[in-house]
């Protein structure tokens, strides 16, 4: 019988990319769970992912040693081959021409081999699937090490192969496998030998001092944060995405306090706090309120029962990074906003579109033009749009790309500007990310809307498209910031006013995706957006009103009817909507005028109201009147007047159907 146990990978490395840490222990264990499953040698689910700054680890159960024979069918010459060509084939696949068996394909009738295929050894297969593995990994770049050939994201040191209790033979990246592993640089065993594969994770904590599991140790210093922040009556904000990285670069994690002093807190709290985060993986405390604290918490590599010196050195480190903070902040209040526009000149938006202050001529006169279309304050728009990019020449800001537009609020307040405009220096920016909060006041709407509409409108008249997955100037995202702020803000801007055919056709396209994350289905969102309305503060009212006529029993007849009303004027070409009553013949063609005739000042007079779903509720009385009309009436008449009479009625009553949402859209 074949030997059944846990299959045990790891490779020793130097320090790995703490940002991509844990996609790369996933890709390796994805890919070499998926290739022993390929080979018959274990089940494709059963295994689990380790990873530490200086390993990544995957444990298999329930792999076997030797996988099961089976049985493969070898695909041969059409059955009106030459018999030659046929014994041929027979012989190559070692069976007798009595056992070929026929199959239907694509290219006609061929003959089949049964073959009998031997199980593949993990011994044989296991180093070519590692290598393998670690070729596939997302690694952007190589590097080489000693004399070798070898080429990884790291140098590697070491390799553990392990069946159960057996070593698997093998080399990989020019190291050869063994049963030993690495504790802890300080606190833990330098190296482990491990008895068996099943050990791997308790032997590393007990003897080693390292928490392999990424996710347990993530748990631990989340834990530990918490107590900590608790213990200081503080809170720690967002800090997912550090704790992430972090976690990438500790292997046994100890949480301890620091503090600095509290006159650095006369900087804008961001300035700091980045500086904590993003340069020394620290984590700053708030208060209640959100107001950042004097002090930090450190998450070090180092358990120790007096972390004084641990504490002191963190202390000593942080302030240099603090005081060029301040130093930044002190130097750019020296010059005004103002005063840096012109000099955008010198800075190169794109080679195509001009430099930063051509860029910001554009959005001034936007945000005056958007403005004045949505009743907002013109002077303070154009303002704010003037002022908005001058934060990119000042020393924070070189040093902190991700404040840009932060520090601009700031030095706005400073340079005495109103709040209105300082605020939209900031907020013109946003939506910065899914789910980040919109501009609050109209100023900052108009400045964000600006920004948005004019790197659309520049970068698509460049041919500078989205293409599959690639979106280097964030179109997408500028796109979905429009829908966000015209739809959420509920400001009544037509699209046709500020945009042209091709942007505005893009900005549909997340629209689409848009509406349906807030629950509307596919259908409900093509019928009203299919027909491009000029204002997306409306879709929602519109897209309610779909919704409530798609509840009426009389809903799925009406819908069929228009369009077979579609399909009718598509045939018949370009006729007004217009019809003579005189004209109208037979009952149900004077009955279905009739009809209409009553509802349509019911129906005009809802949507002037904007009460889109009184409005198709309306439209449900025709249900009885088109059906009979359909069941009655010939509208493609031999007489020129009488057929073209009825297509301008049901142009008429296409039209109105129509104005909310295209009906036939919903259509089983």
């Amino acid at each position: 019988m074949p030997e059944r146990a846990e299959l045990l990978v790891e490779l020793l490395t130097e320090e790995l990319p703490p940002r991509s840490l844990r996609a790369l222990s996933e890709a390796f264990a994805d890919a070499v769970g998926t290739a022993l499953a390929k080979a018959g040698l274990a089940q494709d689910s059963a295994r689990q992912a380790f990873a530490t700054p200086r390993r990544l680890a995957v444990l298999v159960a329930a792999v076997l040693s030797v996988a099961k024979d089976r049985e493969s069918e070898l695909s041969g010459p059409s059955v009106k081959a030459p018999e030659q060509a046929v014994a041929g084939f027979a012989r190559k696949a070692g069976v007798d021409v009595a056992r070929l068996e026929r199959r239907s394909t694509a290219k006609g009738e061929v003959y089949v081999a049964k073959v009998s295929v031997k199980g593949a050894t993990l011994d044989a297969v296991l180093p070519g699937i590692v290598e393998d593995a670690l070729k596939a990994l997302p690694i952007p770049k190589l590097m080489r090490w000693g004399a070798g050939d070898a080429q990884f994201v790291r140098p590697v040191h070491g390799l553990v192969m392990l069946h159960g209790e057996r070593v698997v033979r093998g080399t990989v990246l020019g190291v050869t496998a063994s049963n030993r592993t690495q504790g802890h640089r300080f606190m833990g065993e330098g190296t482990i030998a491990l008895r068996n594969a099943a050990e791997y994770e308790r032997r590393l904590l007990d003897d080693g001092k390292v928490i392999a599991d990424f996710g347990a140790r993530r748990a631990a210093i989340e834990r530990q944060l918490a107590e900590a922040a608790r213990r200081e009556r503080g809170a720690l904000g967002e800090h997912a995405d550090l704790l992430d990285e972090v976690t990438a670069l500790v292997e046994h994690p100890s949480v301890y306090l620091g503090r600095f002093d509290p006159a650095f807190l006369d900087v804008p709290q961001e300035c700091l706090i980045l500086t904590m985060r993003q340069n020394q993986k620290y984590f700053p405390l708030f208060d209640p309120a959100g107001r950042l604290q004097p002090k930090f918490l450190i998450v070090s590599n180092m358990q120790m029962a007096d972390p004084r010196h641990i504490v002191s050195g963190n202390e000593r480190v942080v302030r240099p990074r603090l005081e060029d903070a301040r130093f930044f902040y002190d130097q750019d209040r020296k010059t005004r906003l103002e005063a840096r526009v012109p000099q955008l000149a010198k800075v190169v938006y794109h080679g195509k579109l001009g430099s930063q202050l051509e860029r910001v001529e554009r959005i001034q006169l936007l945000s005056g033009r958007i403005a004045r279309l949505l009743g907002a304050d013109v002077a303070l728009s154009e303002r704010a749009a003037w002022l908005a990019k001058a934060d990119l020449l000042t020393g924070m800001v070189g040093e902190f790309p991700e404040l840009q537009g932060v520090m601009g609020r700031y030095y706005a307040l400073h340079d005495g500007e109103p709040r209105e405009v300082a605020d939209a220096i900031e907020a013109h920016y946003r939506p910065r990310f899914a789910g980040d909060r919109l501009p609050d006041h109209p100023v900052g709407c108009v400045v964000a809307l600006a920004d948005k509409l004019d790197a659309l409108q520049g970068l698509f008249g460049i041919g500078q498209v989205p293409t599959g997955d690639k979106d280097p100037f964030g179109l997408r995202r500028a796109a979905l910031g429009v829908v966000r702020i015209l739809v959420e803000r509920g400001l009544p801007l037509s699209l046709d006013e500020v945009a042209g055919d091709e942007v505005k056709a893009f900005i549909f396209e997340r629209a689409r995706g848009y509406f349906q994350e807030q629950g509307y289905t596919a259908n409900e969102v093509e019928a009203v957006l299919s027909l491009r309305p000029s204002r997306l503060d409306l879709v929602p009212k519109q897209l309610e009103a779909v919704r409530a006529f798609a509840g009426l029993p009389e809903a799925e007849s009406l819908a069929a009817a228009n369009k077979r009303i579609g399909n009718i004027l598509k045939q018949a070409g370009s006729l007004a909507p217009a019809f003579d009553a005189a004209l109208l013949s037979l009952p149900q063609e004077k009955d279905l005028a009739a009809t209409f005739g009553r509802l349509r000042p019911q129906v005009d007079k809802s949507l002037s109201a904007l009460d889109y779903t009184t409005a198709l509720k309306a439209l449900a009385s025709l249900k009885a009147p088109v059906d009979a009309f359909f069941d009655k009436v010939m509208v493609m008449d031999k007489d020129p007047k009488v057929r073209d009479n009825r297509i301008g009625l049901l142009a008429t009553l296409h039209a109105t159907m129509n104005r909310i949402a295209d009906l036939s859209k919903l259509a089983k």
